[in-house]
């Protein structure tokens, strides 16, 4: 992956890191109390989702229902397709898991290194390789796995990118702008 790819996705992480201790902050003003001790028990990923598109349609500058229900779906399309790319190069660059999920000191997790964390669950490549690497595999077979797995990213960036044009080609320029500028579109 090139540096400009890593710097775009880092700052996307950044902005969803951004935006949800906003909005934390946000729900705690509304509230009249602090949710945040602990166990984080009242985190709800929906309104988060929820928050977050609204936070897309306002800088948008989308006023009409009809339009943003043209423009959210493919808006969705994009997160979730980056979503698993960034899940991937997260999983991979901090201990498969994001750095939570309990563990039994090793860094592994206990035996579950790639579950929860960024982006969900791993895809069958990612799985392989990482069981594979563990394993101690042959060279072969590491051959094998690491192909399966460049290929599988390779799908899901072309996936992203068709999501981001899709996406360019219901948005003004005003808005393409606005979506460039937080890393929806390229």
């Amino acid at each position: 992956m090139n540096v400009n790819k890593m710097l775009m996705m880092a700052g996307l992480a950044v902005a969803m890191i951004s935006s949800a201790g906003s909005l934390q902050a946000q729900d705690q003003q509304q509230k009249g109390r602090g949710n945040r001790g602990g166990g984080g028990g009242n985190f709800d990923p929906a309104q988060f989702q929820e928050r977050m598109m609204e936070g897309v349609r306002n800088r948008l500058d989308v006023k009409d229902d009809t339009e943003w229900k043209a423009i959210e779906p493919l808006v969705k399309k994009v997160m979730d397709a980056r979503r698993e790319q960034l899940g991937s190069s997260m999983r991979g660059a901090f201990g498969r898991g994001g750095g939570g999920g309990g563990g039994n000191g090793d860094n592994n997790g206990g035996g579950n290194r790639t579950r929860g964390g960024f982006g969900g669950e791993p895809s069958p490549e990612e799985e392989a390789l990482s069981k594979a690497v563990e394993s101690k595999a042959s060279k072969d077979e590491l051959k094998t796995k690491m192909t399966a797995f460049r290929k599988a990213k390779e799908t899901n960036e072309k996936k992203m990118h068709d999501a981001q044009d899709e996406l360019k080609k219901v948005l003004s320029v005003q808005q393409e702008a606005a979506a460039l500028q937080m890393g929806l579109v390229r």
